[in-house]
């Protein structure tokens, strides 16, 4: 015979669920460690629509080392089917922690649906903020760039005027206003 392996995968109300390698989820276990009757939780997931083509009866070694068959599902749906459960139908000590769980299962699944809607939100909002910064940038560096290009272009002025040009130059007695003005700036 083959030995199954049996991997850990959640605490209920301090009970270890267990997962065949073939990721089967016993649910009777559960059931006790919640305190709700197996028979209506079978019912039920005979019953329901989707899940009822889940269910799989798999031969597993309970926790007394004995053979039996249990009635399980596939681990993706064992999430699923817990908060199904009433927290109101438990036994009390597993009360908060049903009721924990859903909570939890509520805001998981309202963030699943919503995060790509906010995702694309702040996206959009960072992205717009940073063509908006570019933008101004690009401006600056094209009044930047005109600037320095009027300074070169005096600065080339400058070092080809001779000596011949400067004294034509000083003897004119007329003032260059705006390189007066500019330089009081």
């Amino acid at each position: 015979m083959n030995e199954t392996k049996i991997l850990k995968v959640a605490t209920v109300n301090d009970v270890a669920i267990l997962m065949t390698e073939e990721n089967l989820v016993p649910i009777k276990p559960i059931c006790e460690a919640l305190g709700i009757d197996f028979a209506s939780q079978f019912t039920k997931l005979k019953e329901d629509d989707f899940l009822s083509s889940t269910v799989v009866l798999s031969t597993m070694v309970g926790g007394d080392g004995k053979e039996r068959e249990m009635v399980c599902l596939p681990q993706e749906f064992i999430f699923g089917w817990l908060f199904t459960i009433n927290p109101k139908n438990v036994k009390e000590e597993a009360k908060e922690a049903v009721a924990k769980y859903r909570m939890e299962c509520y805001r998981a699944l309202f963030n699943y649906f919503t995060e790509p809607i906010r995702f694309m939100s702040e996206q959009t909002k960072a992205a717009n903020a940073l063509i908006d910064k570019y933008q101004k940038a690009r401006i600056d560096f094209r009044d930047a760039k005109a600037i320095m290009d009027d300074y070169y272009t005096r600065f080339n002025k400058v070092r080809k005027l001779t000596i011949e040009e400067w004294r034509i130059n000083n003897s004119i007695l007329e003032l260059d206003f705006e390189a007066v003005s500019k330089i009081e700036e």
